[in-house]
């Protein structure tokens, strides 16, 4: 049996396409297993989304404070509604004690 629990309709709250996946992210195993699917993707804005959904599931007001940034500034940027530069992005890492990696696909 897998360490990681997995989002099923049997034990998650649906409706239609809508998830709250910030209740799942209770550790750093299944926020580092959560976000590696999501770079695996490769999509931008789903990994902006990622990202506050872990800013919010560590406590969004602390983690805006400790990065120099308003809350509600930080919740805008990461969920589309505003543009946000990379600086913010790797002080958002650093403080959620996410490091990333490079790995050379080969063909």
């Amino acid at each position: 049996m897998s360490k990681y629990k997995y989002i099923t309709p049997e034990d998650a709250e649906l409706t239609p396409y809508k998830v709250d996946i910030v209740k799942y992210l209770t550790d750093d195993e299944s926020i580092e297993f959560y976000l590696n699917l999501v770079l695996e993707d490769g999509d931008e804005a789903e990994f902006k989304r990622a990202l506050g959904y872990i800013a919010k599931a560590k406590g969004m007001t602390a983690v805006a404070k400790d990065i120099n940034v308003s809350r509600e500034s930080l919740y805008k940027s990461l969920n589309g509604q505003r543009s946000v530069g990379i600086d913010t992005v790797f002080k958002l890492l650093k403080n959620l004690g996410i490091t990333l990696s490079a790995k050379v696909s080969r063909a």
